[in-house]
């Protein structure tokens, strides 16, 4: 796992100094396609070792206390030419979204992108709040809904920037209609340039 490098579903960690931060990190996993923490490796591969069982207790802190609902995890510890490495596994999640402390203490989102935990946007979290709704999700197939789609025939992706001038409607508007077409499955969100943009399903 370590050959890998950093990527998407793994992150190194040297030490756990701060449950807040990890959590923030169990949030991206567990609301994206779920990941590994290898703690006790530095970010160039090399293997440090944890200190100690606090690091143990710093990840169930980071999971009970600070991520909302609680992200389960499963730990491993592996034992290597005498330094110990705790492998921390967290599964995608059904109950999307996870929430986290940001630095100023309020709770918000995170997804995984590459190697680095970045912020859900609004469409996102409606997204997943409709998505797992015992009533579902419907839509009218209204004449914004033919224009983004036309657009998305001959465009790779689209914001909601875009999306709002195109279709001349408004953010709240926009933002309804892109993350009812998510629950949905019709589209799927991606990141260009650190922004999250939406293509349709299978493109």
């Amino acid at each position: 796992m370590i050959g890998q490098g950093e990527h998407q579903q793994l992150d190194f960690k040297f030490e756990v100094s701060d449950s807040k931060k990890i959590a923030r990190t169990l949030s991206a996993f567990a609301n994206t396609d779920g990941g590994r923490l290898l703690i006790g490796v530095k970010d160039n591969g090399v293997i440090a070792g944890v200190r100690s069982e606090e690091e143990y207790y710093m990840i169930e802190a980071a999971s009970e206390m600070y991520t909302r609902p609680i992200v389960p995890f499963e730990a491993t510890r592996w034992d290597l030419n005498g330094k110990t490495v705790l492998e921390v596994y967290v599964s995608p999640s059904p109950n999307k979204p996870h929430s986290a402390p940001d630095k100023n203490d309020q709770y918000k989102a995170y997804i995984r992108v590459a190697d680095e935990n970045i912020l859900a946007n609004e469409v996102l979290i409606f997204s997943w709040k409709k998505k797992y709704k015992p009533d579902g999700t419907l839509l009218k197939i209204s004449k914004p809904v033919q224009i983004l789609f036309n657009w998305l025939d001959t465009h790779n992706h689209i914001n909601i920037h875009q999306f709002c001038r195109i279709a001349h409607i408004n953010y709240y508007t926009a933002r309804n209609i892109l993350s009812d077409l998510m629950a949905m499955n019709a589209l799927h969100y991606t990141v260009v340039d650190k922004r999250i943009v939406y293509q349709r399903t299978g493109a």
